[in-house]
C-alpha cells in the first residue's frame, strides 16, 4: 500500500489531467473548477483513508473527531470506505448528517437567544430547489470527489496486486478459477 506522500504526489501531479478532461468535457471554466477543487479536496483531506489514523485523518486538525465514529463503523479497504462510488457517497452523507445536526443545534439555540421563525420544511424545500437549479455543479463536485477518491484506491489496489506479483508471480494477481464441486446437489 502506498504511503500518504505518494497518494499525494498522485493527486497533484494528476491535478493537470483532471482539469483537461474537464475542461474539455465541459467547456465551462466553473464547472470545472468546481472538478479540480472537488478532487484536490478528495485527494488530501476526504478520501478512502479515513477509515484510519492516516495523513487524510491528521489534516482536518482539531476537527478529526468528527471521523472517529466513521473509523470505528468500517474496516479499513472495505467496500464502504474504498469501493468505487459507494465510498465516496457513504462519506458525503456521513459528512451532510453531521453538518446537518450541527445546523439543527445551533438554529435551535439561535431561535431560543433572538426568537427568529424558522420552518425546517421550507428550509429542505429551498436545499432541494437549489439541487435542482444547479445540479450541473452537484455533479461536477461530486465527479470530483469520486475521482480523488478512485485515484486512492486504483493506486491501492495497484500497489498491492505488484506486492503479490513480486513475492509469488502471476499467480498471485491473476483471479483465481472457480473449481466445481464434485458432490451432486441432493433433491
Amino acid at each position: 500500500m502506498p504511503s500518504g506522500r505518494t497518494h499525494d504526489r498522485i493527486t497533484l501531479w494528476s491535478l493537470p489531467w483532471v482539469v483537461a478532461v474537464s475542461f474539455s468535457l465541459t467547456r465551462n471554466g466553473e464547472l470545472t473548477l468546481i472538478t479540480a477543487g472537488a478532487f484536490l479536496f478528495s485527494g488530501l483531506m476526504f478520501g478512502p483513508d479515513l477509515d484510519i489514523i492516516s495523513i487524510q485523518f491528521k489534516r482536518w486538525g482539531w476537527l478529526r473527531f468528527i471521523w472517529i465514529p466513521y473509523q470505528k463503523g468500517l474496516r479499513h479497504r472495505s467496500v464502504l470506505s474504498h469501493g468505487l462510488i459507494i465510498g465516496t457517497l457513504l462519506r458525503v452523507v456521513y459528512l451532510l448528517v453531521l453538518l446537518l445536526g450541527v445546523a439543527m443545534f445551533v438554529v435551535a439555540i439561535a431561535q431560543l437567544i433572538w426568537g427568529f421563525p424558522w420552518n425546517w420544511q421550507k428550509f429542505a424545500q429551498d436545499a432541494i430547489a437549489l439541487l435542482i437549479v444547479y445540479h450541473q455543479e452537484a455533479i461536477a463536485l461530486f465527479l470530483g470527489l469520486e475521482i480523488g477518491a478512485m485515484s486512492h484506491s486504483l493506486c491501492d489496489w495497484t500497489g498491492s496486486a505488484y506486492k503479490r506479483y513480486q513475492k509469488k508471480g502471476w499467480q498471485a494477481v491473476l483471479p483465481k478459477p472457480k473449481r466445481k464441486s464434485s458432490r451432486r446437489r441432493r433433491k
